[in-house]
């Protein structure tokens, strides 16, 4: 018994052997990677009606319903975020968030780093001034102290009206539009340049305080930004923004913060 099974075991050999010889052995395919679970959503923390922390700290706003209902959709966990704004560009290229959402213009200038959905919302940059304010438009600026909040559209709008900005006797920026019309309340600016729905949110609350002027610094559209390879996630966010379009659901969100449909 002992001389079959070793006869056994040399053929068993032999036969493995002549298979090594014949046949490459072919490397296990890598898994495929798992489809992303969530999404981490960029946003300044302080910029009503878009997305900011109420009483509860919790936060809240438009942009913030858009987002969660956009994920729901996608069958996605949504995380919210919150960064410093004037470095969004490489919050996003480091990965450290997924998507901007809270607000964001689609500009020449950024389209060359970031992805932009389709537009989802009209806006304007207006300027405000305290209440029984002298200026009633945009050449009564001259030699005045304006303000705007660093790294958003604002600053953008104003230095591109070239003429009107270097009549300015300053033009100061701020953390948030939040300290800059605190700024303006207690006179150290004269004007604060800002995005249509935040001022007249604050506007509105505040009606004795500011006024917003008839001009304004150009009109611009919102739109969610992505990295620019990641084409995969941009293709559905666009399709869920579409959706919410057309089934009234984007509509519904506008007028329970606005009061209106302000959907592009």
């Amino acid at each position: 018994m002992k001389k079959i099974a070793a006869v056994a075991l040399l053929a068993l050999g032999a036969a493995l052997v002549g298979c090594s010889k014949n046949e490459t052995a072919q490397p296990a395919a890598a898994p495929a990677p798992a489809a992303a679970a969530k999404i981490v959503v960029g946003l300044d923390d302080n910029f009503p009606p878009m997305g900011f922390r109420d009483e509860k700290n919790e936060l809240v706003g438009f942009d913030i319903d858009m987002a969660k209902e956009a994920a729901k959709r996608l069958g996605l966990e949504v995380e919210f975020k919150p960064i410093d704004w004037s470095a969004k560009e490489a919050e996003l290229s480091g990965k450290r968030v997924d998507v901007l959402w809270n607000g964001l213009t689609i500009t020449e200038e950024r389209k060359q780093n970031i992805l932009f959905t389709a537009p989802y919302m009209e806006n304007h940059q207006i300027i405000v001034v305290a209440a029984g304010s002298t200026i009633k438009g945009k050449a009564d600026l001259a030699g005045k102290v304006v303000g705007a909040q660093e790294g958003s559209s604002a600053v953008d709008a104003v230095k591109k009206d070239d003429a009107v900005f270097k009549s300015f006797k300053e033009f100061k920026t701020f953390g948030d539009n939040v300290t800059a019309l605190m700024d303006l309340s207690t006179g150290r600016l004269e004007a604060v340049v800002v995005d249509e729905v935040v001022g007249r949110y604050y506007v509105a609350k505040k009606p004795q305080d500011y006024a917003v002027l008839q001009d304004h610094f150009g009109t611009e559209d919102y739109g969610v930004g992505l990295r620019k390879d990641d084409t995969e996630l941009h293709a559905k966010i666009d399709k869920a923004l579409a959706d919410m379009k057309a089934d009234g659901s984007a509509a519904k969100i506008a007028e329970q913060w606005f009061g209106k449909n302000i959907i592009k």
